[in-house]
């Protein structure tokens, strides 16, 4: 299954951003580097890590590092990782949006793959179905008609892209189900339609001419992309095992013959049937148009209405004498045929295009042309596949018409105006049930309440005042008449108050179909959406209604053409079956899907999906074995291919195309072969295939199989992920079923949807070109996880550039200096803290990894590393840097960062580190267990040293706005008092005491506050004669302390800091001094009275700020 052929996956939502509190570096050092020709910058850093990337690849080609074998016995859990990604359509160059999914595929697979794991991750190449076909046929039209090269018509109005529909309403365009689920299922809207000559769009890929005019044959494209796709993506760094390449389609004999066994072991299954079905399709092409097949309107389905035939009563007027002797019927369709009995009326759109077509011998159907041509595609019209309009007419023409319409207790109705109705909805011809409608209702009282309206028409008042509303369901909520009661309710005054006439709407449609009760007619007493469907039979079987079908919104096929649905007869998946998806159910309960939303639309996929057709006439493909008049669709033939990687390396010999170079005939790939390779089948009795050979695929299958990781973006979970689950369970035993899907969002460039026409847009070999490989990746790394949509930003990865190339030089200027640094053991406080961030960046940076948290991963294992390396670098001052340390430092960062960027790492690790083997295997760093009570200690000391800074600046220069001047500067206090309190002491203590003696560790809550207010009255704090003065005090502090035990945990009630906190501002004070520029710094305890005189006049800022643990007070001195 492919990603959809040239499909920009883009759509509006930002990604997450890093936390407030570390807020992406990359944001502000972008501004130092641009690979922009604008800003007149240097190429020399991009240059250096292509140049980087260059060497790199041939070290990793040399070597075949990417190569994944089997082993001979079964693996143990984590020591294998077989990953794959949807194979995307060869109709164009990989571009970001196939990067972005690509690379959490990428990123995963090299993190186990330094972990030590044996790695597999294949790639391939998706052609199946009818886009390569439709472009190479559009492109041959053109040569035709305008020669070659083409010269095409000037001044030619260029076709805008097709607008979808407005939101599905029936009654012919506005009324909606309250049964149908509605909602976003796709990028459809992005992609692009048939609005360019084929020609533009080739000549926009930087093609010749000569070039241009080979791709009007199909097969043509097969070999011209493929072989790009392969270089972008070495060039990418992928860690691909390029044996085990390939492309679909009969091409290709080995995976043909493949595709050939799955389906006939689905119809041998029962799972493939040929039936009758309402499918969307393309008269153009002449054949159904999946999702995959659609310009515009991917996840439509086909919306099934009742259509009510109302019989206009003869004699027929003028204006439709022409239909003499003819049944002649308006019809409506709808979605609520049990409202039928309370018809007061029949809806027309005056300025309306419709026409009498002719059904069948006997009947006439006035509709709009766009209905008659899905009717003609549902056995509806004399002539199949082509209506026959015998009258062409206006809703001018229809105004005034007496009706007979089937259940409606008014024996005539007339046909009257709307002027809201939607002619691209439904027949343009609309029932009126003032009853249950509020549309209805709205627009009968204008027409009863304004007599101008009517004669604007030329409607006479019998045609509308004698009609009231007539009450056929009772709903607990409003009644019998709840249109008229919620359009009171909400004060609705005139049919043209849209917004609250569509909420009103849904309110009656929801309570009316899942709470209402029928009043009348032969269901009377029944439950709404009990009787809904015995009433529709019901209209059937007496020949007073058809069903009708048309595509929930517009969808416009890869050829150009407006789809419709049509009943066709053709094979079918059975996707749906209940004990088929019953097994799918079971295999997605024990899948790994990463979160909750992903979990959640696959479950509602399951919910709705049914038969799926299979088959096709036009395109690309592999022939349905037994029926070989059509293809297999593009969504079927790739729902288990995964195994096809397992052995496709020792069938086709490293060749895409499956040439003639290998020793097996794809002939001799029979059923009984494939299901001895992949079903647990018996040794094949006949076959001239080495068993040695056989045994060996089979090996390898069994070793990498099940697959533990498949990558994708989430508008593929309605389709071809829920047919891979599907599939698996059909063909393949329980044990070999997925491990797990990871869905992600669809990716934007600076904020802004990806988009050809904009040019806001990348492929990726330009990506490359512009910022390098590892710069591409990092910044798709940053870009964001999980289903929301993520953001490319280039400023980020103008970022990486800087930041590699620095850190690079960085580590060369310190290995050449490795004589002055500082050797032996950790003996400061720096080094046990940098030493410690290192500890902690391999333990976190490990779990988010494991977790496919790329961002967080790049964070922890960069960012958060390279600040702590900077800090180090700042906290030693003369002393200098300790030596093994920066060592231990280049190693782990290296390794951290080599599944985002494995060129850099690999060039650092050989080139500068002078390490063996190569960086991508040389397993996860080692570390010790974080020391969190260190780590503590050092943001005690760095908060401390912020905020004396804060505090010095102050007393500097009198107030935050006042200027530093001379005189200021030269007052500026050279002497630091820092008082400490390193225990809670007085009413501080009690309130601790108390809150955690009332803290319940089961629920992690404590009382309300009135419970521990009473508590500490009854204390002994609660007993001094100044309590009511410091209770003030006690609330604000036990309600910080409640908050902060909710962030951090119980030990905020601690009654110390977990760490002597004179002891670290001692062993600190020459980091402290230098920070704050003081020439002595004294450390002392609030609660030595002999060192509370050293404050001298200053003390009594110790009463008003009193030290407490964790906020100790400085008093600032002049010499």
């Amino acid at each position: 299954m492919a990603l959809p052929p040239a499909t920009l996956p883009t759509t509006s939502s930002p990604t997450t951003p890093l936390p407030p509190t570390t807020p992406s570096p990359m944001a502000t050092a972008g501004k130092e580097m641009a690979s922009n020709p604008e800003s007149g910058k240097s190429f020399a850093r991009r240059d250096q890590l292509l140049k980087i990337e260059a060497q790199v690849h041939n070290w990793w080609e040399e070597k075949q590092v990417f190569r994944a074998d089997s082993l001979e016995f079964p693996p143990k859990a984590g020591e294998k990782f077989f990953g794959n990604f949807p194979f995307p359509y060869m109709n164009g160059y990989l571009h970001l949006g196939h990067a972005f999914s690509l690379s959490k595929l990428e990123f995963a697979a090299a993190y186990h793959r330094l972990r030590g794991a044996n790695v597999l991750l294949p790639f391939a190449f998706h052609c199946t179905g009818m886009p390569i076909k439709a472009s190479a046929d559009k492109l041959f039209r053109e040569i035709e008609k305008f020669g070659n090269p083409p010269a095409f018509p000037t001044g030619e109005e260029e076709i805008n892209s097709i607008p979808e529909s407005p939101p599905d309403e029936a009654n012919a365009g506005n009324q909606v189900a309250p049964d149908k689920f509605k909602g976003k299922k796709s990028k459809a809207a992005a992609k692009s339609g048939g609005d360019k000559y084929q020609w533009e769009i080739m000549k926009s890929y930087g093609l010749s001419d000569e070039e241009i005019s080979k791709f009007k044959d199909p097969y043509f494209w097969l070999t011209y992309f493929p072989p790009l796709a392969v270089e972008d993506l070495k060039a990418f760094g992928l860690g691909c095992d390029w044996r085990r390449t390939f492309i679909t389609t009969d091409i290709n004999p080995f995976f043909d013959s493949f595709v050939r066994w799955q389906m006939r072991k689905l119809k041998q299954m029962g799972k493939i049937v040929k039936d009758l079905r309402y499918t969307i399709y393309s008269p153009l092409d002449g054949q159904p148009c999946a999702d995959h097949d659609r310009a515009s309107g991917e996840g439509v389905l086909p919306q099934e209405y009742t259509l009510i035939k109302i019989e206009v009563i003869p004699p027929l007027p003028p204006k439709l004498r022409a239909l003499e002797g003819r049944k002649v019927y308006l019809a409506a369709a709808t979605l609520r045929p049990e409202t039928m009995y309370g018809q007061t009326n029949v809806w027309v759109l005056p300025e309306g295009k419709y026409g009498a077509f002719e059904i069948n011998e006997t009947d006439v159907f006035i509709v709009t042309e766009r209905a008659a041509l899905n009717l003609a595609y549902q056995n509806l019209s004399r002539v199949p596949e082509k209506p026959t309009c015998l009258l062409e007419l206006t809703g001018y023409d229809l105004i005034g018409l007496p009706l007979r319409s089937p259940l409606a207790f008014n024996e005539t109705i007339y046909s009257l105006p709307m002027l809201s109705i939607l002619t691209n909805k439904g027949t343009g011809i609309v029932t009126s049930v003032p009853s249950d409608s509020p549309d209805d209702f709205m627009a009968l009282f204008d027409l009863k309440s304004k007599p101008a309206f009517r004669a604007k028409f030329g409607i006479k008042d019998e045609w509308v005042l004698p009609f009231d509303v007539i009450p056929i369901i009772n709903t607990p909520e409003f009644g019998d008449k709840s249109a008229e009661k919620v359009c009171i309710d909400m004060k609705i005054k005139s049919q043209n108050e849209r917004q609250k006439l569509d909420e009103a709407k849904k309110i009656i449609y929801k309570g009316g179909f899942y709470e209402g009760t029928m009043l009348v007619g032969e269901y009377a007493g029944m439950r709404v959406q009990d009787a809904k469907n015995l009433i529709k039979n019901r209209l059937i079987e007496l020949g007073e209604a058809v069903m009708y079908s048309e595509p929930e919104k517009k969808v416009i096929s890869r050829s150009g053409d407006e789809c419709v649905v049509a009943l066709t007869d053709q094979w079918y998946i059975t996707y749906g079956e209940p004990n088929w998806k019953a097994a799918a159910e079971e295999c997605l309960a024990g899948m790994n899907l990463f979160c909750d939303e992903t979990r959640h639309g696959f479950e509602h996929t399951l919910s709705w999906l049914n038969k799926w057709a299979c088959s096709r006439n036009f395109g690309l493909g592999t022939r349905i074995p037994w029926d070989e008049q059509f293809l297999v669709e593009s969504l079927s033939d790739s729902t288990i291919y995964m195994a096809y990687y397992t052995v496709c390396h020792l069938l086709q010999k490293g060749d895409m195309y499956g040439s003639e170079i290998s020793s097996v005939k794809s002939e001799q790939l029979t059923d009984e072969v494939w299901d001895f390779l992949f079903c647990g089948g018996p040794s094949p009795k006949s076959t001239e295939i080495p068993l040695s050979l056989l045994n060996k695929m089979k090996q390898e299958f069994e070793y990498w199989y099940p697959f533990d990781l498949r990558v994708s973006g989430k508008d593929l979970i309605q389709n071809h992920l829920t047919f891979c689950i599907y599939n698996h369970t059909a063909i393949l035993p329980k044990h070999h079923w997925p491990r797990g899907f990871r869905c992600n969002g669809h990716i934007m460039l600076n904020s802004e949807k990806m988009s050809k026409s904009t040019g806001n847009f990348r492929t990726l070999r330009q990506a490359i070109e512009e910022f390098s490989a590892d710069a591409t990746r990092f910044s798709l790394a940053d870009a964001g996880d999980g289903m929301d949509d993520a953001n490319f930003v280039f400023e980020t990865a103008n970022a990486a550039i800087l930041r590699l190339t620095k850190e690079i030089a960085w580590m060369e200027e310190i290995l050449k200096a490795e004589s002055t640094l500082r050797s032996g053991p950790l003996t400061t406080f720096a080094d046990r803290v940098f030493a410690n961030e290192i500890n902690i960046a391999v333990k976190m940076t490990e779990k988010n990894y494991s977790d496919y948290m790329f961002r967080e991963a790049l964070k922890t294992g960069f960012y958060d590393l390279q600040a702590a390396r900077d800090e180090y670098r700042f906290s030693c001052g003369s002393g200098g840097m300790n030596r093994d340390l920066l060592w231990q430092f280049m190693d782990v960062q290296t390794r951290l960062i080599t599944p985002i960027c494995p060129h850099y790492a690999e060039y650092v690790w050989k080139e500068l580190l002078k390490k063996d083997g190569f960086v991508i295997k040389a397993g996860w760093p080692e570390a010790d267990l974080p020391d969190l009570t260190l780590q503590k200690a050092n943001k005690y000391l760095q908060d401390t040293i912020v905020s004396m800074r804060k505090l010095l600046q102050k007393q500097v220069s009198g107030s935050k706005k006042a200027k530093v001047n001379v005189s200021s500067q030269q007052n500026k206090p050279t002497v630091g008092l820092m008082f400490v309190n390193e225990e809670y002491d007085g009413w501080k203590r009690e309130c601790l005491t108390i809150l955690k003696s009332m803290f319940d560790s089961a629920t992690r809550s404590f009382p309300h506050d009135q419970e521990i207010v009473e508590v500490l009255q009854k204390s002994a704090i609660g007993q001094e004669s100044n309590f009511r003065q410091i209770q003030k005090l006690c609330m604000p502090f036990l309600r910080f302390k409640k908050d902060e035990v909710n962030a951090v945990g119980v030990q905020a009630l601690d009654l110390r800091l977990p760490f002597g906190e004179m002891e670290v501002l001692e062993e600190n004070s020459e980091l402290v001094k230098r920070q704050l520029g003081l020439e002595r710094l004294e450390i002392l305890s609030v609660t030595d009275p002999v060192a509370v005189r050293r404050a001298g006049r200053h003390a009594s800022l110790l009463d008003q700020n009193p030290p407490s643990p964790g906020n100790p007070t400085a008093v600032f001195l002049s010499e």
